[in-house]
């Protein structure tokens, strides 16, 4: 479970042997939120508005969406159509 990025008590993961649609996992405190790289939007659980507006903009530009879609077909390149 590669952490790929860090914004202060946020932590971004994506694990290998994963599932669709592509997503990473938003870890902050007690808080775990799958988050779809398409639209960035909540697939499963929840994180504080805060964090998730945070990660939202970290997220927002085309060069770590990119980034985050070669990451996770790497980690799953079973999952590649």
């Amino acid at each position: 479970m590669p952490t790929i990025h860090r914004m202060g008590s946020v932590k971004i993961d994506m694990y290998s042997r994963d599932h669709l649609p592509p997503h990473f996992h938003a870890l902050y405190g007690e808080f775990e939120a799958l988050i779809l790289i398409r639209d960035l939007t909540i697939y499963e659980g929840w994180i504080p508005n805060r964090q998730y507006k945070t990660i939202k903009d970290w997220a927002a530009g085309p060069s770590v969406r990119n980034m985050l879609l070669d990451n996770f077909y790497t980690l799953n390149p079973g999952l590649r159509k």
